[in-house]
């Protein structure tokens, strides 16, 4: 579904992702795990948009999208939840929700969307008309994520979403996105906790230094000490 292909980003004269070459099947969950500094949040912000590749391929079932503007990727399908929540603190859960649908115009559908949020998220319906910066960090993801739904994403891009968050509501964040994903939503799926990729993932590569260091089976990964040590630091 989402073929990268030797993909190069540069930051002035600083080389962030060099030949870099995976790829996410449809129907699947894919971890890209890597410490910090190795290029991950570099990754997704190119393959929204918000970062421009000196070089390489992004395809998107069957369609270049390297160059696109970040409106581009959304329309066509592929969403960020981004890293931190980053949610409007100042307006209500609804209007954060409402802003996730803001290319599309189909009226009824978004209003359909929106009471599904609800349905998905039930912790956020009394809280639909709060301030979203009022929340708590779980409640905060989930409007993040509730956000990036509204798009109708085909690829949902996550990047970190245990971070920060409560050993219980990072139980029930991996709960939730094995559900997105019984319902037929392809995530690629950054993270710095290795435990968390291997419940959910199925495949997993390692980003070390902006390149493709290791790429296997995620539930290995937690048994495998050489990867561990290697790529890590664990």
């Amino acid at each position: 579904m989402l073929d990268i292909q030797h993909l190069r980003v540069v930051y002035g004269i600083t080389e962030v992702l060099r030949d870099v070459t995976f790829d996410v099947p449809q129907g699947s969950i894919v971890a890209l795990l890597g410490g910090n500094g190795s290029g991950k949040t570099t990754m997704l912000n190119t393959l929204t948009g918000m970062v421009k590749p000196a070089a390489g391929s992004i395809r998107f079932e069957g369609i270049e999208c390297a160059g696109l503007p970040a409106k581009g990727f959304v329309q066509r399908g592929i969403v960020q939840v981004p890293q931190g929540r980053e949610v409007w603190p100042s307006m209500s859960v609804h209007e954060n929700l409402e802003l996730g649908a803001v290319t599309r115009k189909d009226w009824p559908g978004i209003r359909s969307d929106m009471e599904e949020m609800f349905e998905i998220f039930p912790k956020l319906k009394p809280h639909q008309r709060k301030r979203a910066g009022a929340l708590s960090g779980g409640e905060q993801q989930m409007v993040a994520i509730g956000r990036a739904l509204m798009a109708r994403p085909k690829c949902l891009l996550m990047d970190e979403p245990s971070a920060g968050l409560a050993p219980a509501i990072v139980s029930d964040m991996v709960d939730t996105i094995l559900a997105l994903n019984r319902r037929g939503l392809t995530i690629l799926l950054v993270e710095q906790n290795i435990g968390v990729a291997a419940a959910v993932a199925e495949y997993a590569h390692i980003l070390q230094n902006g390149e493709i260091a290791f790429s296997g089976a995620a539930a290995g990964l937690v048994d495998n000490p050489a990867v561990l040590g290697a790529y890590l630091g664990r």
